[in-house]
C-alpha cells in the first residue's frame, strides 16, 4: 500500500505563486483525476508529486519519506511520470522506446531480463502498440506516440503512476482504452493520478476528483460531489448540466458565464 501526500504545498514559478497551501493524500488502489481551468496549477501539482519541482513551502512524501530526498534511481522505480506532449527525438523502434521504461531497473533495450521482457510486452499490449513495435517511433502519429510513451511508463511497473493529459491526443476509441488501462492499473493496486480536461470521462472513470483553481484546492471528493453546477460555475465560469445516466455521471458545459 502506497500513500502519496502533499502537506501545505506551495510552489513558486518565477515571481508567480502557482500553488498555495495544497493539502492532498492519495492511496494505492485509487484512480484520481485532477481537473481545473487553464492556469489552475494542475501540471505544477503533478510535477511536484513526482518530485520534479522544489516547493517554496510544504512537502510531498511517499510513505512518509520526502520525495525530494529519494535517490533518483529509487524515485524512478517508485514513480512513473508521463509528461504532457512528450516527444521521441530519435528514430528508435517502438519496442526499444518502451523498453527505456526498464532503465530504472538497470535494464537496457538490448539487455532485458525475463521480467523486463514481460513488462515491455505487457505494456505494449495494454497501450495497443504491438502492431507497430518495429517501426521507428518518429514515424508515428501524435496519438500513436502518446500511446508509446504511456507504454514506456507502464513498463517501469512503478507502484505510482502520474500522467499529464494522457488522452489529449487520442481518438475516442483509444481515449476509452487508455482510461480503462489506467483504471485497471489502480484496481491492480497502483496509485494512479492523471490530469484531464474531459469532465464526463473524468467522472466516468475516476474514483476521486481533485479540483484546482488559481493554485488552490477547491475540492477532493468522489465525482458526484465535485461536479456540481455550483462548483463548475465557480471554478470554470460555465453553466453546466449534470445528470446521472446509465453509463455514469454526465457533465455538459452549456454556456460561459459573464466574467465578474
Amino acid at each position: 500500500m502506497k500513500r502519496l501526500v502533499a502537506r501545505s504545498l506551495s510552489i513558486d514559478l518565477g515571481s508567480r505563486r502557482a500553488l498555495s497551501g495544497v493539502d492532498l493524500a492519495f492511496e494505492s488502489g485509487r484512480f484520481a483525476v485532477i481537473v481545473g481551468p487553464n492556469g489552475a496549477g494542475k501540471t505544477t501539482l503533478l510535477r511536484s508529486l513526482a518530485g520534479l519541482v522544489t516547493p517554496a513551502a510544504g512537502a510531498v512524501t511517499l510513505d512518509g519519506e520526502p520525495v525530494a530526498r529519494l535517490r533518483a534511481a529509487d524515485r524512478a522505480r517508485a514513480i512513473a511520470y508521463l509528461a504532457q506532449n512528450g516527444g521521441v527525438a530519435w528514430p528508435l523502434p517502438v519496442r526499444d522506446v518502451v523498453a527505456l521504461g526498464r532503465l530504472p531497473h538497470g535494464e537496457r533495450p538490448d539487455s532485458l531480463g525475463g521480467a523486463g521482457s514481460r513488462a515491455v510486452e505487457d505494456a505494449m499490449a495494454a497501450a495497443d502498440v504491438r502492431d507497430f513495435a518495429d517501426r521507428p517511433a518518429t514515424e508515428l502519429s501524435g496519438g500513436e506516440r502518446a500511446r508509446v510513451l504511456l507504454a514506456r511508463a507502464l513498463a517501469t511497473k512503478a507502484p505510482v503512476l502520474l500522467a499529464d493529459e494522457p488522452v489529449a491526443a487520442l481518438d475516442p476509441r483509444h481515449e476509452l482504452m487508455v482510461l480503462e488501462v489506467l483504471r485497471a492499473q489502480a484496481r491492480a493496486g497502483a496509485l494512479v493520478v492523471a490530469i484531464m480536461h474531459n469532465l464526463t470521462l473524468a467522472a466516468r472513470f475516476a474514483d476521486e476528483i481533485v479540483l484546482l483553481d488559481r493554485g488552490r484546492l477547491q475540492a477532493h471528493a468522489p465525482p458526484a460531489e465535485v461536479f456540481t453546477p455550483e462548483k463548475l460555475a465557480a471554478s470554470f465560469g460555465i453553466s453546466a448540466h449534470v445528470s446521472q445516466e446509465t453509463g455514469g455521471l454526465v457533465v455538459v458545459a452549456e454556456s460561459p458565464l459573464p466574467q465578474a
